[in-house]
């Protein structure tokens, strides 16, 4: 569903030396796969995700979702996506309902269609007490919640989400993971990123570990501790970032 083929991504910051922020990643992604890309901050997640989801252009390789390259098919790719982004913004003056009723017409559904997943959605995601209020009004949790329905209202093949869950309480959490397992189950791929271990843990089928733009290590989360002999994730990560740096072990 997602094949990411040696992507590169260099920044040129005005006078300054360039920046590559994402170094000859490839990597896929399979239907109904969750794969978790695990990095601190300021590792290329969010540039490798933007790239992915068609919002920037590569400086070299190419990647396709769902058979097309996002390169010469973004329209259609976007068609195939929901991308969600940590610092996404919602339109303070509407409602949580007005805001899905926008995204669907921008998706080019029928009325019908987006009063039915709306109410589908907000059930999933236990949104009815706040709904009807404005977005300005809404805690970081119910904005965070109406952004995912915004997100998937037009069941999109291919989620990307970009950490989902970052500064959320432990409540909120809870259920954007329970949303992640249950888009598992419905045969969605879905690719995110976070700095969290734990999270990674109990939705990865497969792990991306990335740092300084380089995706060092690729697999199962027993593919990678028996490669690196570390019982956990975090463990792991720190052994092969050691590795990477030369750090004497």
């Amino acid at each position: 569903m997602i094949d990411i083929q040696n992507i590169t991504k260099t920044f040129q910051p005005g006078r300054g030396k360039p920046v590559e922020a994402v170094k000859n990643a490839t990597f896929t992604v399979e239907p109904g796969e969750v794969f978790g890309l695990l990095g601190p901050n300021g590792a290329g997640k969010t540039t490798l995700l933007r790239i992915l989801g068609t919002l920037i252009s590569p400086t070299s390789g190419h990647c396709t979702v769902n058979g097309r390259d996002t390169q010469e098919h973004p329209d259609a790719i976007r068609k195939d996506i929901g991308f969600l982004s940590g610092n996404t913004k919602l339109y303070g003056r509407l409602t949580g309902r007005e805001v899905l009723r926008y995204f669907g017409q921008l998706h080019s559904m029928c009325k019908e269609d987006i009063a039915t997943r709306t109410r589908e959605i907000t059930a999933m995601l236990d949104m009815d007490e706040f709904m009807d209020r404005r977005c300005d009004t809404l805690s970081t949790g119910q904005t965070q919640k109406v952004n995912i329905a915004r997100v998937i209202l037009h069941n999109p093949k291919v989620l990307i989400l970009d950490e989902p869950t970052l500064g959320l309480d432990i409540m909120t959490s809870r259920s954007i993971v329970e949303f992640i397992q249950q888009a598992k189950t419905e045969g969605h791929s879905i690719i995110f990123s976070t700095h969290y271990m734990t999270e990674a843990e109990l939705l990865c089928d497969r792990v991306g570990l990335i740092y300084k733009g380089e995706v060092m290590a690729i697999g199962t989360q027993a593919e990678l501790r028996e490669r690196t002999g570390q019982a956990t994730l975090h463990d792991t990560f720190l052994s092969l970032v050691d590795e990477r740096d030369g750090v004497a072990l």
